[in-house]
């Protein structure tokens, strides 16, 4: 994934202190893409950083990343260290996992939630049938289709 940003070190100090980011590559003057630009591995992710204008404005795409639930607390307080905008979070059902949704200085907002895929997918089946009286065909769907493409290996930074 890449980000364009306006400022390189600011954004390598937001990913290094909030992710754990390790740098493995800077441009420096010399481009062989469109801007300056640095490489990141995040948890395995391998992420870009290029020089160019922030986003005009915030809008709710975003990108998560999966933290434990005992890391949460430890998480938000390294957002809140950098001064960065937190937003508020959006309401979830019991048992979705929490969620800690903040900008980066360019409009980027990122989301650390706690939940795991096939919890979430298998509440919102168990709330489909309780709402409803009958399985939501693409609650269920998701479900199966979740079971048979799941790793035991999870994604979580």
């Amino acid at each position: 994934m890449t980000f364009v940003v306006s400022d390189l070190d600011r954004m390598t100090r937001f990913l290094s202190e909030i992710f754990g980011a390790k740098e493995i590559y800077a441009s420096g003057d010399t481009s062989f893409s469109i801007s300056r630009e640095k490489f990141f591995l995040i948890g395995g992710i391998w992420v870009a950083i290029m020089e160019g204008e922030s986003l005009l404005e915030k809008i709710y795409n975003h990108i998560a990343f999966k933290i434990p639930d005992e890391e949460f607390d430890s998480y938000a307080e390294r957002v809140r260290s950098l001064g960065l905008e937190v937003r508020e979070g959006r309401s979830r059902v019991d048992g979705e996992g929490r969620s800690l949704y903040f900008y980066d200085c360019d409009n980027h907002l990122f989301e650390l939630h706690t939940g795991k895929l096939d919890e979430r997918l298998e509440r919102y089946f168990r709330e489909a049938n309780s709402n409803h009286g009958m399985q939501s065909d693409a609650v269920s769907r998701a479900v199966d289709l979740n079971r048979s493409t799941t790793t035991d290996k999870e994604n979580t930074l």
